[in-house]
């Protein structure tokens, strides 16, 4: 069972569709649960390659493997993410996020080779290595984390994309540290996932933008020291809060205001990290600004470190997520756009008992 997407912007529909099992490389995984990403959400209002099936921050049990995959057994509970080639520079350098090929496994609807586990039922699928929207994906052993069998999949499974982004930003790609002033420019779930890990990394002031102002009590609830409404942005009101700029900006919301404005605060030596898309590049007195993938995050050792943080209480990420069943996949999308929910996780509840999943016909190739 899946939620396809047949035409952009209109409600997507759940089917019954035929998924081929894994190819040597691959693993099936029998997905409990799935966070709903922005970018989810933006594909199915512009639309893309159609009909297809998109979702990239799943969770779930490993039902089978293929003949070649070492690391992650039948049984075994993950965690999805990004894909990555594992051959290019970059990611032999350790840096997948940086993917020479980031484009085509995420975002191409396919393999690299050009085939489709889902063509059989005529829909386009491997959205992010895994298409989590459904009750089976496929994945590699380059964008799966092995969790603790005890874990709750339901509440680890929005770790994946967006809080690993917004905390990578802060801890990897802007380096922020003890002392730091950081400005967080939009805090949905990306934007209070980067509130969380300033509060780790102990910056000070933290200061949070956005249009909402619940969204602003609960950044202050989680570690920011200053709330500041985007409607009204004054540059020099934030000035005044640090005193001389910001040290470590992180624009989220895509917005050319914010964005000239947290340019305007940068300190020398500042750094900003756009998360929707612009060029990188050095401005003088020592500022940079940075167009930033997935946190500059690997993985495999950052998830588990994010999920240590929330055992021991540092990363209260559980407070954002609202669950949904899979049936309700278009109120979830309907409340996210509306503001109703900061991060809804589809529980798919379609088939709870996932030991005794049937595991869809076996290709190998």
């Amino acid at each position: 069972m899946a939620a396809v997407l047949r035409r952009a912007g209109k409600p997507l529909s759940l089917e019954r569709l035929e998924i081929d099992g894994p190819r040597d490389d691959e693993v099936l995984v029998h997905i409990a649960a799935s966070g709903i990403c922005r970018t989810d959400i933006d594909w199915c209002e512009a639309g893309g390659p159609l009909p297809a099936v998109v979702g990239h921050e799943g969770a779930g049990m490993v039902v089978e493997v293929g003949r070649r995959v070492k690391d992650v057994e039948r049984g075994a509970h993950v965690v999805l993410s990004y894909q990555s080639c594992g051959g290019c520079s970059a990611c032999v350098e350790g840096h997948p996020a940086a993917c020479a090929r980031f484009f085509e496994l995420n975002f191409g609807f396919q393999r690299l080779d050009g085939t489709s586990a889902y063509s059989a039922s005529g829909v386009r699928g491997h959205f992010f290595g895994q298409s989590s929207f459904a009750t089976f994906a496929l994945a590699t052993e380059r964008n799966i984390v092995k969790v603790d069998r005890a874990l709750p999949l339901e509440v680890l499974s929005p770790l994946g994309c967006g809080l690993q982004t917004g905390a990578g930003t802060v801890i990897h790609s802007l380096g922020a540290t003890a002392g730091h002033s950081v400005a967080i420019f939009g805090v949905g779930t990306v934007g209070l996932a980067a509130v969380m890990a300033a509060r780790i990394v102990e910056a000070d002031p933290i200061i949070a933008v956005d249009i909402r102002p619940q969204r602003l009590a609960i950044a202050c609830e989680l570690g920011a020291t200053h709330a500041v409404c985007a409607r009204h942005t004054d540059v020099e009101r934030i000035a005044r809060i640090t005193g001389h700029g910001v040290d470590r900006v992180v624009e989220s919301t895509g917005d050319r205001a914010l964005a000239r404005a947290g340019l305007e605060l940068l300190s020398p030596g500042g750094r900003m990290a756009l998360l929707t898309g612009g060029a990188t590049r050095d401005l003088p007195r020592g500022r940079k600004v940075m167009s930033v993938i997935q946190g500059d995050a690997v993985p495999q050792t950052f998830i588990p470190r994010l999920i240590q943080l929330w055992q021991r209480g540092d990363f209260p990420f559980d407070r954002l997520l609202r669950y949904y069943d899979f049936s309700d996949v278009n109120r979830a999308i309907a409340d996210a756009n509306r503001g109703r929910a900061i991060k809804p996780v589809l529980r798919m509840t379609l088939r709870r008992q996932v030991e005794r999943a049937r595991v869809p016909r076996t290709h190998r190739g």
